[in-house]
């Protein structure tokens, strides 16, 4: 299957998500950029509301393509095992990190300003991003999910290597990958257009979503 594009992804998506809709404790978390689009769609579709959760990848210096692990808020950090096969100085990883870190607090401040994340606790967590390859930006999410005590986090994405989504059944309750093609390569591969999501973007789909919501209930 190719996408035609986030919004395409999003849609196709939400219908394997159908037994979670209308329910008032489940809440969707995209990860941004990419991700932000395709859970807009996804809780509009299901009439749940919508947010950003905030991890970062760590990419090898010099090929930045190929993750080394991620970060996510509150202090998560995910390291892929090749790092200590590739023996990467501990003195470049860390640099790495504090430059993520850096960026990851731009955007909460960014996309959320003073607003803090909405209550985890006790609540059905959808993490939903356009597509995973290695798996640990998500791997990173889940984690920190999981660090405020959801009652269940469920992984959705539309396209994913197939040996990452089984990987993140470990971690995770439920793993939903619409499509996992042989051979994967990439996620921009899957998607006719694949243009980058900008932050003005995802402020508008985070304000967009806030709107819909306010118009549910009233």
């Amino acid at each position: 299957m190719r996408f035609e594009d986030r919004t395409h992804a999003g849609r196709i998506l939400a219908e394997r998500l159908r037994k979670y809709a209308n329910r008032s404790d489940v809440l969707v978390l995209a990860l941004p950029r990419g991700g932000v689009p395709v859970g807009f769609e996804v809780a509009r579709e299901l009439h749940v509301p919508l947010d950003v959760f905030v991890v970062r990848k760590l990419g090898f210096p010099g090929h930045e393509e190929y993750a080394m692990g991620a970060i996510a808020s509150g202090g998560t950090r995910v390291m892929n095992p090749d790092v200590a096969r590739l023996q990467i100085p501990e003195r470049t990883v860390e640099m790495v990190v504090a430059r993520e870190a850096g960026e990851l607090a731009r955007r909460e401040r960014l996309y959320r300003g003073e607003r803090p994340l909405p209550r985890l606790e006790g609540r059905m967590v959808i993490l939903v991003d356009d597509g995973l390859a290695t798996g640990s930006t998500m791997r990173a999410a889940v984690m920190a999910a999981r660090a405020r005590h959801p009652a269940q986090v469920v992984v959705a994405v539309p396209v994913a290597a197939a040996e990452t989504c089984s990987a993140l059944r470990r971690d995770a309750d439920e793993v939903i990958c619409v499509s996992t093609p042989q051979p994967f390569h990439a996620v921009g591969l899957w998607y006719a257009d694949f243009r980058q999501t900008t932050d003005d973007e995802v402020r508008q789909f985070l304000d967009q979503a806030a709107r819909m919501r306010e118009q549910e209930r009233e």
